[in-house]
């Protein structure tokens, strides 16, 4: 898929604190079909993609999220094909960051290379704690989550070195090492 993304990406390096609304689906193994199905993959306009983004679950999902909010999942989360376009699309629907215990790295790389949204990994415990519409608050400097409803504090696991300057800088095509 072309980088032409017809509007702006999250731009995810752009502070160190995410506030949003939390939007939850408490499932293992949420694929890229079910992200963004197969016969959406010919669609070059990334406004038109987020339109069908967790098509495969929610056909609503689109029209629920405003720009910033969080997707929290259960484990192995973007498993499936190497499709660039399940986190381009997520992230044109407005997610700024997916918080789950696992995730299948090539979506994770895919996510962090192309600046277009965060994947944080986070215990299953804190996945459990976390319920749908909760306001949370990441702070990417203290690798802690505050859950604004709840009152509630989590950890979530700080990004690899690498990762980290990757998503300093935007993406990996705006990375200078």
């Amino acid at each position: 898929m072309s980088n032409n993304n017809n509007g702006n990406n999250n731009n995810i390096n752009n502070n160190k604190t995410l506030r949003g609304k939390v939007h939850k689906y408490d499932r293992d193994n949420i694929d890229t079909d079910v992200i963004i199905p197969g016969p959406y993959l010919k669609i070059h306009d990334h406004k038109e993609l987020a339109k069908h983004a967790m098509e495969g679950i929610d056909p609503k999902f689109p029209e629920k999220v405003h720009h910033g909010d969080f997707l929290v999942t259960g484990n192995n989360f973007g498993c499936g094909s190497s499709r660039e376009h399940a986190p381009i699309a997520l992230s044109q629907t407005g997610i700024r960051a997916i918080l789950a215990p696992t995730f299948a790295r090539i979506f994770y790389r895919n996510a962090v290379d192309g600046g277009y949204l965060l994947p944080i990994e986070v215990d299953a415990a804190t996945v459990k704690k976390i319920s749908d519409s909760d306001e949370l608050e990441i702070d990417l400097k203290s690798n802690t989550i505050r859950n604004v409803t709840k009152n509630e504090r989590y950890s979530m696991k700080p990004f690899p070195e690498l990762i980290a300057r990757i998503v300093e800088a935007g993406g990996l095509m705006k990375y200078k090492p």
